[in-house]
């Protein structure tokens, strides 16, 4: 596996890998109606546009195995962990903790304090087992259609040193 920094023509395979997994993985825990409304296939050029200026804006990450784009991560200089997503089919085999390892690593060095996240009912566990905390349940409505996640955050270094 290698991980490696983001580029702009990954774009359009970052959306893909999001909506295989969002539509593969994230049926464990939402309902189709949730899953379509979070993941509306008719705005998927939308979401490359939009996401080719965040991805490019943050520090982003992706996860590669032979060549193919297995998963990736992004954060925002703020410390907002926006996107974590690993392909359906490369569920747990460490991805996700390499690439946030390499995004918490980055956070140091930008001397960010905290990170904090809205975590799907799916990664919660993921993030728990990262060190980070629930600081609130939260009902997001997308179309009118109620998603729960969670906001969740961890202290990366004590404001106090």
């Amino acid at each position: 596996m290698i991980i490696r920094k983001y580029e702009s023509s990954d774009t359009a395979e970052l959306v893909d890998l999001f909506y295989e997994t969002v539509h593969g993985i994230n049926k464990q825990d939402y309902t189709k109606e949730q899953l379509h409304a979070w993941a509306k296939f008719s705005n998927k050029q939308q979401k490359q546009d939009s996401w080719y200026h965040s991805l490019n804006q943050n520090i982003t990450y992706v996860a590669l195995i032979d060549n193919v784009i297995v998963g990736f991560i992004d954060l925002e200089k703020n410390g907002y962990l926006n996107r974590l997503f690993v392909h359906k089919d490369y569920q747990r085999q460490g991805i996700a903790k390499r690439l946030y390892n390499s995004i918490e690593n980055d956070a140091k060095q930008y001397n960010i304090e905290k990170l904090y996240t809205n975590a799907s009912i799916t990664a919660k566990p993921f993030f728990n087992r990262c060190g980070f905390s629930i600081i609130q349940k939260q009902e997001i409505y997308i179309d009118e259609v109620e998603l729960i996640n969670y906001k969740m955050s961890k202290i990366l270094r004590d404001t106090k040193e």
